[in-house]
């Protein structure tokens, strides 16, 4: 059997190779045969960030109060996001999988804050 190429196409998170192959056939000449493999993606890195959005309104202790409480940050952590979200507008305040921060980004607009969930770029 004699090998023509091999290739891969990317689909969403699954990458899908194929080899094509050239073999003869009793009667019909030479044909092409597809042998499909297929491999899942596993992605190394957290694409979601949990972002949260300066106002006019909420104080700078509420913010940090929130991200202490919501996410876990340590006092300082929450301070230094809470300074960043101030000065850039935005801030991604923690990162990790969509169904992790779903609750989070809940909690923190449920408190009066302005939180998206949003892809990163990589």
């Amino acid at each position: 059997m004699q090998k023509l190429f091999h290739t891969g196409i990317i689909l969403g998170v699954k990458h899908i190779k194929f080899t094509l192959y050239l073999e003869p056939m009793p009667d019909k000449g030479t044909h092409t045969k597809e042998t499909p493999e297929v491999d899942v993606l596993e992605l190394t890195s957290q694409p979601w960030g949990l972002i949260v959005w300066n106002d006019e309104v909420n104080t700078f202790e509420w913010v940090i109060d929130t991200l202490v409480e919501v996410c876990g940050h340590s006092v300082e952590q929450a301070e230094q996001c809470a300074m960043l979200i101030h000065t850039q507008g935005k801030y991604a305040v923690k990162h990790g999988d969509y169904d992790t921060l779903k609750p989070m980004c809940d909690a923190i607009t449920e408190r009066g804050i302005g939180a998206t969930i949003e892809v990163l770029a990589s």
